[in-house]
């Protein structure tokens, strides 16, 4: 195998158990009983992902007690009861995005100083140059980290408090409503339609399945599509800045995941108010959404290992 393909071949295969972990945590989500069949192709659909990475990962979980094979017919869920993919050392996350995670905690917690080294990092993360590089990459496009002039990189000082979180919220509290109220206002159905399938998968499941990153993109894009409507550039140029820097301190929350059935809800409520043309009572609604987050934050307090931001649904 030539050099050039084996960062492929093994990026294809560090896909698979976080695969199967999503799949596993599919099968729980949708309480499916055993005797299941699951298919590569409605998997790979449901994935984005190949057949032969939906097979792969298939196999693993066949290999772990979850599915039975039968030849010339599939994978079927077996008479086990159904664990959650932690229990099987499965993670529903890639190997990067664990590790983004786990910087960001560290640096949450006072663990990381202002500034490091590039090598610290990597020896303390167990990185290579490559994988170094892409983590810095979207750490700094997402503000809260940049590189010293000369050496090394410099974290944010500003982005580790509830405080600091709610500040972002109090910002979006006046621009994300009156956006709604612009005259030039105008969402085109077709993008309505794209908000709506998304927040349609993630009542049907998704709120379960999907990646901490998938769900801080979802919301996310609901809120700056909703902003780029008011065709006022202001609105969505300071929205999207805000976006970038408060992942840090909001992707914390993804222990419980009830709560995005809620904000799925409330932004579909919020969207048959837009499309009724209704918007000033869209707006009020965009407000309680807001604002009901940030109560959450106000009854939050950091103690200890517990998480700083509990309550708080991402992407909201």
């Amino acid at each position: 195998m030539s050099t050039a393909q084996r960062p492929r071949s093994e990026s294809r295969k560090a896909v698979v158990p976080e695969l199967a972990g999503r799949i596993l945590a599919h099968a729980n989500a949708q309480a499916l009983p055993a005797g299941t069949h699951l298919t590569a192709q409605s998997l790979g659909d449901h994935f984005g992902v190949s057949r032969w990475t939906v097979s792969q990962a298939l196999q693993l979980l066949a290999d772990k007690g979850v599915l039975r094979h039968e030849a010339n017919r599939g994978y079927f869920l077996s008479d086990a009861e159904l664990a959650a993919p932690e229990q099987l050392g499965l993670s529903t996350q890639p190997e990067l995005t664990r590790v983004y995670f786990q910087i960001a905690e560290d640096r949450l917690r006072g663990q990381l100083k202002d500034h490091v080294t590039e090598t610290y990092l990597r020896q303390t993360y167990r990185l290579t140059h490559r994988q170094l590089s892409e983590l810095l990459r979207k750490i700094s496009r997402e503000g809260w980290a940049e590189r010293r002039i000369g050496y090394g990189w410099t974290f944010s000082p500003i982005l580790r408090t509830p405080e600091a979180l709610e500040q972002t919220y109090s910002l979006r509290l006046a621009i994300e409503p009156a956006s709604l109220l612009e005259p030039s206002f105008h969402l085109s159905p077709e993008a309505a339609a794209r908000l709506r399938e998304v927040e349609g998968q993630i009542l049907a499941g998704g709120a379960d399945t999907m990646t901490a990153d998938e769900l801080y993109e979802h919301a996310v894009k609901f809120h700056e599509t909703l902003a780029e409507a008011s065709q006022n550039p202001f609105f969505s140029d300071v929205l999207r800045r805000v976006n970038r820097v408060r992942r840090l301190l909001v992707y914390r929350a993804m222990v419980d995941r009830q709560r995005y059935y809620r904000q799925a809800r409330e932004h579909l409520h919020i969207l048959d108010l837009v499309e009724a043309g209704r918007n000033r009572e869209a707006a009020d609604a965009m407000r309680d959404h807001l604002q009901g987050v940030v109560v959450n934050l106000r009854g939050t307090r950091p103690d200890g290992d517990a998480p700083i931001i509990r309550n708080l649904p991402p992407g909201s």
